[in-house]
């Protein structure tokens, strides 16, 4: 199963806090691990809200909204996306990151829907659709 893993965003990451030489140097760790374990997919770290834009959908229109956003505890400073065997396995993985922030942090493990658990509405052609757009995505094209 495929997981997104989120880095909730805090005060000092909004702030543009960049972290120190030493949880740079921990995370690569960490995420040299991961790779080994053959578990991340991809990975990366967020600028704050403040360098980012919102697009709110109401039917046909659409509305551009410039951060930063408010509610702190409901933005992503960064993710992973991790390949592994079930939920057990990445709430496993979680415990051993080093603290993400310079205080208090949380990490949030998602599920990512598969194919198949869109059962009968995933028609064959859709199917076949994923399947192409998966191999350009993966040549870069």
């Amino acid at each position: 199963m495929r997981v997104m893993v989120i880095v909730k965003a805090t005060a000092d990451s909004e702030a543009g806090v960049m972290p120190s030489t030493e949880l740079l140097e921990a995370m690569g760790k960490y995420n040299e691990d991961l790779v080994n374990a053959g578990i991340m997919l991809a990975g990366e770290g967020l600028h704050p809200s403040s360098k980012g834009k919102r697009v709110a959908f109401d039917g046909p229109k659409r509305l551009v909204i410039d951060g930063p956003f408010a509610e702190t505890k409901e933005l992503i400073a960064g993710y992973w996306l991790w390949q592994v065997k079930d939920m057990d396995e990445a709430l496993e993985w979680v415990k051993r990151c080093p603290n993400p922030m310079p205080g208090p942090s949380e990490i949030e493990i998602r599920q990512v829907f598969e194919a198949a658990d869109f059962g009968e509405a995933f028609t064959p052609e859709l199917v076949e659709q994923e399947e192409r757009l998966r191999e350009r995505m993966a040549e870069g094209k």
